[in-house]
């Protein structure tokens, strides 16, 4: 097993920031918050070409065959762009919906409130990008089922946590069209919690990168404030934060290619603990080394910040994946404890 970064990983990376960097610059994709469409069709169509929605598609099913190890490394450069949309859902949904593989259509996906639980009383359901989405899929225990997001009956939300993730609510989900097993479904969670954990360590990189860059600029008291103990060491915590959860994700994503070496549920959960939590930190530090002018709509900072919060929602929260992790641990020292 290589949990070693190849040279041809590295110039992946380096494409899909350079693709980046050209269709999703920040002034471009800040035009549209606080909107109900941020999905630019022409850049998501770019992504498509690029392979990043069919990466991990067989290639007998059109796709390239790589493995969630590239993947991983691709929505990393996608989350350091902050590139808005259902990045995670189209992706997973290639070979399962016509369209969502090459870009054409956007797949939305949401988690269906088990039957009895509380959320599934009284809370409505939160389906986001829903103006932009073609397909809504929803999964389940039963599997995934798939709606058209024209009839549901949604309102949308005024003041979104993110402004570029625009959210409606709905009262109930009606039934689906079952289009694949509990199977995928299982696999889907776990896949999407490592390439939305993926994400978060691209933003965790981006606020550290802007930090550091402000930092170096700003002057206070006559030096740079990056020379104050108390600056540096906020830049440095958020330096080994980021590079923790990006070896906690690479890490995961090789498990689950190779999964006769560990247990991938455990690693995808621990990757996406580790990643929300660097993710939301480091936005959260980026706002205070830019001192009261942070906190300032101007300052991009918040965008990190507040898309952390959002995706740190998805795919597990915090409690639940610390409660998996803590199962996953009492059972593993159940089993090593000889009996007497």
């Amino acid at each position: 097993m290589d949990f070693e970064v190849s040279e041809f990983q590295n110039e992946l990376a380096a494409g899909i920031r350079n693709l980046c960097e050209g269709a999703f610059p920040l002034d471009v994709i800040r035009q549209s918050e606080s909107t109900d469409r941020v999905v630019d069709r022409t850049g998501w169509s770019r992504l498509g070409d690029a392979g990043v929605f069919h990466l991990c598609l067989a290639e007998e099913a059109g796709g390239v065959g790589l493995g969630l190890a590239e993947a991983a490394l691709v929505f990393e450069e996608l989350g350091r762009s902050l590139v808005p949309g259902p990045l995670v859902a189209s992706h997973l949904a290639a070979g399962l919906i016509d369209g969502a593989d090459d870009g054409s259509v956007v797949v939305g996906l949401v988690e269906r409130p088990a039957a009895g639980s509380i959320g599934a009383r009284t809370f409505p359901v939160i389906v986001e990008h829903l103006a932009d989405i073609d397909v809504l899929l929803v999964a389940s225990d039963a599997g995934i089922e798939r709606l058209d997001p024209a009839a549901l009956d949604a309102t949308l939300l005024p003041r979104p946590m993110d402004p570029l993730t625009p959210v409606w609510s709905v009262a109930t989900l009606p039934a689906g069209e079952l289009v694949a097993g509990p199977e995928v479904a299982a696999w889907w969670r776990r896949d999407g919690a490592v390439l939305t954990a993926a994400l978060q360590v691209g933003m965790a990189q981006w606020a550290c990168d802007l930090a550091v860059e402000y930092a170096k600029g700003r002057v206070q008291f006559g030096r740079p404030i990056g020379g104050f103990q108390a600056v540096k060491h906020l830049c440095a915590d958020m330096t080994v934060r980021a590079e923790v959860a990006r070896c906690a994700v690479q890490g995961a994503a090789v498990t689950v290619d190779q999964p006769d070496v560990g247990d991938a549920d455990v690693a995808a959960a621990g990757a996406k603990l580790l990643a929300d939590e660097a993710a939301i930190t480091n936005g959260r530090s980026c706002i205070q080394v830019h001192g009261g002018m942070g906190f300032t709509w101007e300052v991009p900072a918040h965008l990190a910040y507040k898309r952390a919060r959002v995706l740190a929602t998805q795919f597990g929260s915090a409690d639940a994946l610390a409660e998996s992790l803590a199962d996953a641990l009492a059972e593993s020292l159940a089993g090593s404890i000889p009996e007497r």
